[in-house]
């Protein structure tokens, strides 16, 4: 057979001639020692797969180590099973939650009745490395639906029998052991336990933090950061959830089957109305004259910033809504990168000092020309929009940049409120299958894409890797900063946006590079019930600003 070997993100190429029943993990052994990083999975003819699959015919073959999307999954789902298989050893059948991010690692709950201590997290540890040492095999078997829902009944996991009951063309179900704990995931493993070497245990409030290196650096363990509020928002997010009556996706299906979906939808923005209100009040409490608000892509910014604006008008104070995007350098005063194309995503692409000197000069009581940014001719315009705001008027800006100081030193912090907004997903597939926030973001903004832009689902795969590094550059590290921390996410939206999103991603083809991302989509798709009369959703909601129809984006 033929192979087209392409490894390290592209850097090592070769053609190999190997024997039909060679596996992948046999390529990957033999040219292991010229890659930087330990491969998790591959993509086989743009599709991903195992290294245990088994070649039977001429194939392109890449290898992923964990700073791909699903090199980093792979290593995920097997440091879940070792833990899962650990926790058994250690402290017997306990029921096992596998939860949100947290502390760059993933909050667990282990439901022992008197909770677990610090020794007895230790002794995890020290069995999860065990585990690793031995270097044991982590077999997967196809077993046929009824004997697996037999043994997902025996497990007490009812979560996956609803889900899996409602989907009668899953004939077979794929299981993975290891060393006799069996169990049922949505995505890949490594051959065996010895390629995860880093990951590490913290005992964390009323559960247990499970740590694994990240894609940009997977040499080593992520620096420990306390993140209260991230907890605090997931922990309230949770108690939505009860009320709502929707704690993972068979819950949520049931009550599209059961026409409760106007009720889910109202509900869930009534709640979210609340913490608009809560936001509003905290902000007026604070004094402050500037809001600034940032968040990743796809979070809802605009809309939320608009929506405060309101409420803020509700309760009696002036707000005037801004964005960054004006105050963009001219494009001759930039310097386009080696591509070509020119970076609007840094500080450096925004003329900081005008942006400050017109926020003193509103603050203080005079009138501003703010410009507006020509994207055609590459300038800023003025004369259109020459600006005052009445006495303690409240300025409110949304931006990418909004939570670092470098955007506004002429400021004083005192004066500032700043808020960090991100779609947290708490809605798990099951006890054991998280779902990522950002496939959330992703969807969203491909949905949006399309709609806006009318980019295909093509073009937002292709541009998310650079999407994401923009974000961890401009805007994760400043996240500690906000004053508050804004949940935009709705238990109800990936049905509403399987709607949109499910064609999209059904037009990229298999020649297409983006073609193994979008199957991914697809098969994480399919276990979801859609939504197709979106009626409920307001005018107003966040929802909106993806699929249309919102009364703030156009």
């Amino acid at each position: 057979m033929r192979i087209e070997l392409t490894a390290d993100e592209g850097k090592l190429k070769r053609e190999l001639d190997v024997p039909a029943g060679t596996s992948v993990e046999d390529i990957y052994k033999s040219v292991k020692q010229e890659l930087k990083y330990e491969c998790m999975a591959a993509k086989v003819n743009n599709e991903y797969r195992s290294l245990d699959f088994v070649l039977t015919g001429d194939a392109c073959v890449e290898l992923l180590d964990i700073r791909s999307v699903e090199g980093k999954y792979t290593y995920q789902n097997t440091l879940s099973l070792i833990y899962l298989t650990a926790v058994r050893d250690v402290l017997g059948d306990y029921r096992v939650i596998i939860d949100n991010s947290l502390n760059q690692g993933y909050f667990t709950v282990i439901h022992k009745p008197e909770g677990v201590n610090e020794e007895e997290v230790r002794k995890i540890e020290l069995r999860m490395r065990e585990l690793v040492e031995r270097d044991l095999p982590v077999k997967h078997e196809m077993i046929g639906r009824e004997e697996g829902l037999a043994i997902l009944r025996e497990m007490g996991r009812d979560q996956n029998i609803r889900l899996i009951k409602s989907m009668p063309e899953l004939t077979e179900l794929e299981f993975f052991d290891l060393e006799g704990y069996k169990d049922f995931f949505y995505g890949l493993m490594v051959p065996s336990t010895g390629y995860i070497k880093l990951f590490e245990l913290r005992k964390y409030r009323m559960g247990v933090i499970l740590r694994a290196p990240e894609g940009k650096d997977p040499d080593h363990m992520p620096d420990y950061r306390e993140q209260p509020d991230l907890y605090q928002a997931f922990s309230e997010q949770k108690r939505w959830d009860k009320l709502l009556g929707v704690e993972c996706v068979a819950d949520l299906n049931d009550k599209i089957r059961n026409n409760g979906v106007t009720d889910l939808v109202m509900l869930s923005e009534a709640l979210q109305q609340s913490k608009i209100v809560e936001a509003a009040d905290r902000i007026l409490e604070s004094k402050a004259r500037l809001v600034l608000i940032a968040g990743p892509s796809s979070s809802g910014k605009t809309t939320f910033a608009k929506r405060l604006c309101v409420q803020m008008k509700v309760k009696g104070h002036e707000a005037m809504y801004m964005g960054t995007d004006d105050y963009f350098l001219d494009r001759s005063e930039m310097t386009p990168g080696p591509d070509g194309k020119y970076n609007f995503e840094d500080l450096d692409a925004v003329d900081v000092k005008l942006f400050n000197k017109d926020l003193k000069t509103l603050l203080e009581g005079g009138k501003a020309d703010i410009p507006v940014f020509n994207f055609l001719t590459g300038k800023k315009e003025f004369g259109s929009r020459i600006t005052s705001i009445k006495k303690d008027q409240i300025i409110v800006i949304e931006g990418i940049h909004g939570l670092n100081e470098a955007l506004t030193p002429e400021i004083p912090r005192d004066k500032k409120f700043k808020i960090y907004i991100s779609p947290l997903t708490q809605l798990n597939m099951d006890e054991h299958n998280r779902i990522p926030t950002t496939d959330e973001r992703m969807l969203r903004r491909m949905v949006r894409d399309n709609l806006f832009r009318g980019h295909d689902a093509r073009i937002t795969i292709d541009e998310w890797p650079m999407v994401r590094a923009g974000e961890e550059k401009n805007i994760f590290p400043y996240s500690k900063d906000a004053d508050l921390l804004f949940n935009s996410y709705s238990d109800y939206e990936i049905s509403v946006l399987k709607k949109y999103a499910e064609p999209l991603l059904k037009k990229v083809s298999p020649a297409d590079k983006e073609y193994a991302e979008a199957i991914r989509f697809l098969n994480f798709l399919k276990y979801f019930e859609v939504i197709d009369d979106t009626s409920a959703v307001n005018a107003d909601s966040i929802m909106r600003e993806f699929i249309g129809g919102s009364i703030y984006v156009k």
